[in-house]
């Protein structure tokens, strides 16, 4: 019994025709098997459909029987992907179970000998490994055997899927476009029919070249069009037009348009002539963007930076700016003309060349201090100046911030205070000769008291108290004077508690302190000094004759504390003998009361407590040094 399609044609013919892969299928298949029975029992249409279908470009599979069998060709086996071959010759339902309830219908369709035609059919078939979309066209016809009754169907399928999914791209790109330019004040377009001479737009477009958006919808003239662009470029518009037209090429032109009221505004068009078959532009469609807010703000900001430079070079400073990293990308012509260096030369980090070779660690350090930190840049050094020689100069910088905090630009000045500074160091060499000096008076007086109570033994004790007074203005003097050559960035300033401490260091036993610190502390000038340290000195030998460091275990508490810009001291003795008021003010007293009311202008209280004396002292911040800056608070015992 033959088991081929085609049991008459010769050996040759036969292995020539078995070069299709899906003939040859059919012939090997065990038919027999299977509900269709050997190919020698189909009825002749049957054989007749598979014969043509296998021969066949297109992809075509036929569903024979209740059960849909599948025999299929060539290019229905690309279609079916990795599930070829093993569903050839099985139930459709078996074959594609991910659409056995579609494919249930269809061969009932077929068995009832309908036709059908379905276009992109969306189907979700598993063909490489997992499920994925597919759109489709069928074409589902019935296979009729002799006695008129279908045997099953003939299916043609053309897959749809990538011109359905790119039509499905297009036309969300379209409706993004849409939304995007009706949702845009900005953005117009328009259509040129060349032929026509005439220009549809939409209402953007016909607003901004004063034509009424309902013709301009229909479409309008399209010498319309040019009576609103500005006269300056209408002559320079229309040349590109031309140019577009005649070569078929990309048209794009900056231009003012004029409105209706006169106010004018700046468009940026764009276009492309499209050529039809005759190769002459046949359309030309564009867009219009409105750029005039950008235009006035590059205006703005060019008329602002011309502005900058002109007040940055007329600045008697050097003034320069760097990116948030530091590097420098700005000085002004100051800048230039004080070092002589060509233009650009020190942008970057080349401006590290200029300092001088001792500075430049130093001056870096404090950069790149102020870089991680945001901190004001300030600082002195050497710069080279044109003459090749390196002059002293104040270098200042700021951090520029966004909204949100971030640093976006440093701008800096430099400024030359040579002379200033060499008149800095004479005035403080001066001031050192005149230190030494007053210091000599200073030993030159105690020299004449001591000699003057040796020939009246009975000013012994009066000569002592002298002698320590003058003492302790010595101390102050010297407390709060520099030693050694010094500069402007060195101040005449020290702290309270540390001239305290010193004038307090004969009343200290050992390693037992009987003098103790709490609270804030303060800086004093030398302003300050000589009155504070008369205060001290009295406080402190009222104290060692009558009070706690008169005996063993007596101490000394000194709190400091700052509030409504006052600095309080409050000097409290503990552990001394019981005292008693007195009203007798004594010279001590005297002196005490001038130096606090007379020369800080501040008051005095004295507390006559069972456990001892307190003393409380207020005193203006600003009496206590110039800035009134204090120190942090902090606590030593």
């Amino acid at each position: 019994m033959p088991r081929t399609l085609f049991p008459a044609a010769t050996p040759e013919l036969r292995v020539q025709l078995e070069a299709f892969p899906t003939l040859k299928l059919i012939n090997d298949y065990d038919w027999a098997a299977s509900p269709l029975g050997p190919i020698s029992s189909w009825a002749d249409s049957v054989k007749g459909v598979v014969r043509m279908l296998v021969t066949a470009s297109a992809p075509m599979v036929v569903l024979l029987g209740p059960e849909g069998i599948l025999i299929y060709n060539d290019a229905y086996a690309k279609f079916a992907g990795d599930r070829h071959p093993e569903i050839f010759g099985r139930p459709a339902m078996d074959a594609w179970p991910e659409v056995a309830d579609f494919n249930r219908e269809r061969i009932a369709g077929g068995l009832r000998g309908e036709t059908l035609v379905l276009h992109d059919a969306e189907l979700s078939l598993n063909r490489h490994g997992q499920p994925e979309p597919v759109w489709l066209d069928l074409n589902y016809s019935p296979i009729l055997g002799d006695d008129g009754r279908s045997l099953g169907a003939l299916c043609i399928v053309h897959e749809t899927t990538d011109r359905v999914m790119t039509e499905a791209a297009l036309t969300r790109s379209e409706e993004r476009l849409s939304l995007a330019l009706s949702g845009s004040n900005l953005v117009g377009t328009w259509d040129w029919d060349v032929d026509a001479r005439r220009v549809t737009a939409d209402d953007l477009f016909a607003s901004l070249h004063n034509i009424d958006p309902l013709r301009a919808g229909i479409g309008v003239p399209a010498e319309l069009i040019g009576e609103a662009i500005h006269p300056d470029d209408l002559e320079r518009v229309t040349e590109g037009v031309e140019a577009a037209l005649r070569f078929g090429a990309d048209f794009h032109s900056e231009h003012r348009v004029v409105a209706s009221d006169g106010t004018v505004r700046w468009l940026v068009a764009s276009g492309r002539a499209r050529v039809g078959s005759d190769g002459k532009a046949a359309r030309f469609p564009g867009v219009v963007v409105d750029v005039t807010e950008q235009k006035q703000a590059v205006e703005a900001l060019a008329e602002s930076e011309a502005k900058f430079r002109t007040l940055a070079d007329t600045m008697p400073q050097m003034v320069w700016s760097t990116l948030p990293d530091g590097m420098h990308d700005y000085y002004n012509a100051r800048w230039y003309e004080y070092t002589g260096v060509p233009p650009g030369s020190t942008d970057g980090e080349a401006w590290n060349g200029m300092f001088h070779p001792d500075d430049r660690d130093r001056a870096w350090a404090a950069w790149r201090h102020s870089l991680a930190t945001g901190e004001p840049y300030k600082i002195e050094y050497r710069l080279r100046h044109r003459s090749g020689n390196y002059r002293w100069t104040l270098g200042l910088a700021l951090p520029i911030r966004d909204a949100d905090g971030k640093i976006v630009r440093w701008f800096g000045t430099c400024t030359d205070i040579h002379e200033t500074r060499l008149l800095a160091e004479e005035r403080e060499l001066i001031a050192q000769e005149l230190s030494h000096r007053i210091k000599n008076i200073f030993s030159v007086m105690t020299g004449i008291i001591s000699l003057s109570a040796r020939n009246q033994p009975e000013m012994k004790q009066f000569a002592d108290q002298l002698r320590q007074r003058i003492f302790a203005l010595s101390e102050a003097h010297d407390f709060v004077r520099p030693h050694g050559p010094g500069g402007q960035e060195e101040q005449i300033q020290s702290e309270l508690w540390a001239l305290i401490e010193k004038l307090l260091t004969p009343y200290q036993a050992g390693d037992q302190r009987r003098v103790e610190f709490a609270g804030s502390n303060a800086i004093i000038d030398e302003g300050a000094a000589t009155p504070l340290a008369l205060l001290v000195h009295e406080m402190a030998t009222n104290a060692a004759k009558y009070g706690a460091l008169s005996v063993p275990d007596g101490s000394i508490l000194l709190t400091g504390s700052i509030a409504n810009d006052k600095y309080t001291l409050t000097w409290k003795e503990r552990g001394g003998p019981q005292l008693k008021p007195s009203d007798h003010a004594g010279f001590g007293s005297r002196l005490i009361s001038l130096s606090v009311e007379g020369q800080l202008h501040g008051k005095l209280e004295r507390v006559w407590e069972v456990d001892g004396l307190r003393i409380e002292v207020e005193v203006p911040l600003s009496a206590l040094r110039r800035s009134g800056k204090l120190l942090p608070e902090k606590v030593e015992s």
